[in-house]
């Protein structure tokens, strides 16, 4: 069951780009079946793999405590990635702190007065 986490709680959204080793065919087959159009982030992590298998995005959504910082955040990606087991190698990672985030509503003016 995949759960996504409501941007409303606090987290931390981590992408990791990367290159499969050899994949088992155990491997090729879960891959195979997973929705390749699904990029969401989930606690549980979503894979979107090429179609050749040859590399990947890797999305996890990871809860935030009020201590954690990005390393935190990174470390326990790392830890969600290597427990899929698939072999694979990281090109590039971006960890994006939810807590920072400012929305902007549209509509809202900045200064405005009634009159």
């Amino acid at each position: 069951m995949t759960m996504t986490v409501p941007a409303t709680v606090p987290a931390f959204r981590v992408t990791v780009r990367g290159r499969f080793g050899e994949l088992s065919e155990e491997s090729r087959a879960v891959l195979r079946a997973a929705d390749a159009h699904e990029t969401a982030f989930t606690e549980e992590g979503t894979f979107s793999p090429d179609a050749t298998l040859s590399v990947f995005s890797f999305r996890v959504q990871i809860p935030a405590g009020p201590d954690d910082d990005e390393d935190d955040a990174l470390l326990r990606a790392m830890e969600i990635l290597e427990g899929h087991g698939h072999p694979h190698e990281i090109l590039r990672t971006a960890v994006t702190d939810l807590r920072a985030v400012r929305i902007r509503r549209k509509g809202a003016r900045r200064g405005s007065a009634a009159g």
